[in-house]
């Protein structure tokens, strides 16, 4: 299985500073359309298939694999996403939390498996080392953060 987490803070020194409101309209944005917030190609379809009050369901190609998830919505707290089909099974979390000194903090945490491979093989093993690398889901937190200000900027937040 492949565990991973990291976490940021959303207002480092030096950039705009984020409400917790807007920091959430990221990460809901980014939940519907992941295209607005990946590299340009990465994510080449990203459709809201059916919704609910609980959840919505995604259909979207990213890095050319075809996947469904099913994505919970815990309003200004937490998006997890359920890998309902494709490479990988499991969940994926974004959350957003403050410490005790009030600081806010996005973390993203996942514990996955990877559909049709041995538990542990070298291809858990090397998505494990993908994760948690310098590309990995902190660099993802980080371009979340980015894409959100400039989204905020645009006047599109």
């Amino acid at each position: 299985m492949i565990y991973s987490t990291a976490t940021v803070p959303v207002n480092p020194a030096g950039e705009i500073r984020l409400t917790r409101e807007q920091a959430w309209k990221g990460l809901e944005l980014k939940a519907r359309d992941a295209r607005l917030f990946l590299p340009e190609g990465l994510c080449t379809r990203c459709d809201v298939s059916a919704e609910s009050a609980t959840h919505f369901v995604r259909d979207a190609t990213i890095a050319g694999a075809d996947l469904r998830e099913i994505i919970v919505l815990e309003p200004l707290t937490k998006v997890t996403f359920f890998q309902a089909t494709g490479p990988r099974e499991g969940a994926i979390i974004n959350e957003l939390f403050e410490d005790e000194a009030g600081t806010l903090w996005l973390r993203f945490y996942c514990y996955l498996g990877l559909r049709d491979k041995a538990p542990d093989g070298p291809e858990e093993q090397a998505e494990q080392a993908q994760f948690d690398s310098d590309k990995g889901y902190k660099a993802a937190l980080l371009s979340t953060l980015k894409r959100t200000r400039e989204l905020l900027a645009e006047g599109r937040l």
